[in-house]
């Protein structure tokens, strides 16, 4: 569950011409006024105390703010790194450890468990990535010197002094993304204040060390969000002909056999079988893969607003319980990498002296930079695209 901002670039120009003293006294102010706020939320002075003891800002915090990355991911780029052979392999050896905690909380909430390790694996690769900056520290920099959502950010960080005074996660373990996302399956504060539950019998809600609390939460979000037990979150299906795309759209939803009149089957030929309304999503246009979806696909979605992402969750979900992935084909000629032939890119170009960090398949502005200078010596246009072309012309 992610946030993002729009550029901040006058407040680093105004931070970037006060010194660090001068910063810090800023920052000592707007504590203060803080405190009184959050005496007023029900956190004491000392709980208050304890959390911003010591701390100073994270200037950093606004570089990534105001460096959003420009370049706009295909979907078949975005979910060939997300739903990749090893990130399968991944959540099934998750699943088998964790078994015991998401078969709990499949039970107790009625949300199937491939779909909460769907979560799981999308937002921190089944707890390899789970961010760490310091809450408290990243949410009150937020705060002080966003140029934009100030209000946003100051409840999420109430909501995460509130977590420390709860006493339900230590302190020092309380670190995630910059925007304020926090463990296994990334809940913000005020998320977690809600509806975050205790999953190991503790008595503690830990999302941050405990794998049980977290799978149980986010089953819970789900359960709220509505997902509804036995119903298909969706499938792929094959389009006639003579479709028409203004009918597609995830909340234009009709019977299945509203779409099955129209020559909509299953992506084996297989006709539409169920009672339940559904939408049909065309991530990549009609020349591309179709999905039906249905409402547990709009509970998956409410997780962080954003189609893209509900088809992450949803299909690595369902390769976890072994069906195959997507099979039609998207319409590009450039085939997407996964993350492993990513890797192999940025070994392949720090091999011809281009310097792109660590090869850890994450495409940053460097690798980008590095991959438009192959793309113009290849013909293509440069787009700083990590595809199949490129890969090829590195390899040859």
């Amino acid at each position: 569950m992610k946030t993002f901002l729009a550029p901040a670039l006058f407040v680093l120009a105004g931070l970037a011409a006060a010194t660090p003293a001068a910063a810090q006294a800023d920052f000592g102010s707007c504590l203060a006024g803080l405190r009184s706020q959050a005496a007023a939320k029900g956190i004491s002075g000392q709980a208050f105390d304890a959390a911003t003891r010591g701390i100073a800002p994270d200037l950093t915090i606004l570089d990534l703010m105001s460096n959003q990355p420009e370049f706009k991911t295909p979907i078949w780029d975005y979910l060939a790194a997300l739903v990749d052979d090893e990130r399968v392999q991944d959540g099934r050896a998750a699943m088998q450890q964790w078994g015991r905690a998401l078969a709990a909380a499949e039970a107790r909430f009625g949300v199937d468990r491939h779909a909460i390790a769907g979560v799981w694996g999308v937002e921190s690769n089944f707890g390899k990535d789970i961010g760490g900056r310091p809450l408290v520290q990243s949410l009150s920099t937020l705060v002080c010197y966003a140029p934009r959502r100030n209000e946003y950010f100051k409840g999420e960080l109430m909501a995460t002094l509130k977590i420390v005074q709860d006493g339900d996660i230590n302190p020092a373990n309380l670190r995630g993304s910059w925007a304020g996302a926090f463990g296994h399956t990334q809940f913000m504060p005020s998320t977690f204040q809600r509806l975050a539950v205790d999953g190991d019998g503790d008595g503690r809600r830990d999302i941050m060390a405990s794998v049980a609390d977290a799978v149980h939460s986010t089953a819970n979000f789900l359960k709220k969000a509505g997902w509804v037990n036995g119903l298909p979150w969706g499938y792929e299906v094959r389009l006639p002909a003579n479709f028409n795309a203004a009918l597609a759209g995830r909340r234009n939803k009709k019977p299945l056999s509203a779409w099955a009149a129209m020559g909509v089957t299953r992506i084996d030929g297989r006709p539409l079988q169920g009672n339940y309304p559904a939408g049909i999503l065309i991530p990549a246009g009609v020349n591309g893969p179709a999905f039906i979806v249905t409402r547990n696909f709009d509970a998956v979605y409410s997780y962080n607003a954003a189609e893209s992402y509900g088809l992450a969750i949803a299909l690595l979900g369902d390769r976890l319980k072994g069906l195959p992935g997507i099979q039609t084909a998207w319409p590009t000629d450039d085939p997407p990498l996964s993350r492993a032939q990513r890797r192999e890119l940025q070994r392949l170009l720090t091999a011809r002296g281009y310097d792109v960090g660590e090869p850890d398949g994450k495409i940053g502005a460097k690798t980008r930079e590095a991959i438009k200078d192959v793309e113009r010596r290849i013909g293509l246009d440069p787009r700083g695209r990590p595809g199949g072309k490129v890969l090829e012309a590195l390899r040859g």
